[in-house]
């Protein structure tokens, strides 16, 4: 049996109705029962905070999609504290007989990196030694990014640079892949970066903005240092917002342009363009 975590966000909810369509046996782990019954699927209640919760959760299990949140401030630029959340759950799933798991990780994860970069390099290298079968999915940015909170008040869009192509990648090709490495025996041992078909400029995507919500979308470009005064304004500690703007202007160089063929190598099927991915979530815009 399959055990979903992040079972109610932008990847679990698909992978969800993936896993259902193909009739696989899973259930979603969950934090609050109400979202649990949401899903319309099986579900245990857990948290990764909880040793004993994840040891219940992982009766009859024997292939984890490990997703936790992303980063988040920390007291005096401390550890990100998914790093031992989620090697806490591999320990775990390790005692009770865990077989496989495919890990939800980031693209240029390397060790030193800063936030997320960095504290999924290090999980990465812990699931590695743990003696359990892995796979690593690391996808670049993600299209539901744009539903999520990428706009300002007035509606415009923010960018390191307007002309920088980024090959933003739905969700939905996420779980669908990940999707395929949990019911095959296939992608052992190995890292498949996830991305979309095209690299986009955010000009390129306010265009396709501006025709779903029938009105001009402008870019706005901030710096560096601009981006790290503008969260730092919003309350956001100091040290994580320059982290956070340090990765910022890295976009900016181009470092998430690249596109591989992973998606339609796992599937079988291309990649969702971002018009697609309007035309699929077009009622999120309205």
């Amino acid at each position: 049996m399959i055990l979903v975590t992040g079972a109610t966000g932008s990847i679990g909810k698909h992978l969800v109705q993936r896993l259902q369509e193909l009739q696989a046996p899973f259930k979603a782990l969950v934090r609050d029962a109400g979202k649990g019954r949401s899903l319309n699927c099986p579900y245990v209640v857990g948290d990764f905070d909880d040793s004993d919760s994840m040891a219940a959760a992982f009766v009859d299990v024997d292939q984890i999609l490990l997703n936790g949140a992303g980063a988040a401030p920390t007291s005096d630029g401390g550890p990100q504290p998914m790093i031992a959340q989620q090697k806490a759950v591999i320990d775990t799933a390790g005692r009770v007989g865990v077989e496989r798991i495919v890990k939800v990780s980031v693209w240029h994860a390397r060790q030193g990196g800063k936030l997320a970069e960095g504290a999924h390099w290090d999980i990465e290298q812990h699931l590695k030694t743990s003696g359990i079968e892995w796979v690593l999915l690391q996808p670049s940015g993600f299209m539901q990014n744009f539903i999520t909170g990428a706009f300002n008040d007035d509606g415009s869009l923010i960018a390191p640079a307007t002309d920088a192509p980024v090959s933003y990648v739905d969700c939905y090709d996420i779980a669908a892949s990940a999707a395929v490495l949990l019911t095959e025996s296939l992608g052992a041992g190995r890292a498949f970066v996830l991305t979309g078909p095209e690299p986009l400029t955010m000009a390129e995507i306010a265009g396709h903005l501006s025709g779903v919500l029938d009105k001009p979308v402008k870019v706005i470009g901030l710096s560096r240092e601009d981006m790290a005064v503008r969260l730092t304004a919003q309350g956001v500690p100091a040290r994580f917002a320059a982290d956070v703007a340090d990765l910022w202007a890295d976009v900016g160089t181009g470092s998430l342009a690249a596109t591989t063929q992973e998606v339609k190598n796992l599937t079988g099927r291309e990649p969702r363009t971002f018009a697609e991915f309007l035309t699929a979530n077009r009622a999120a815009f309205r």
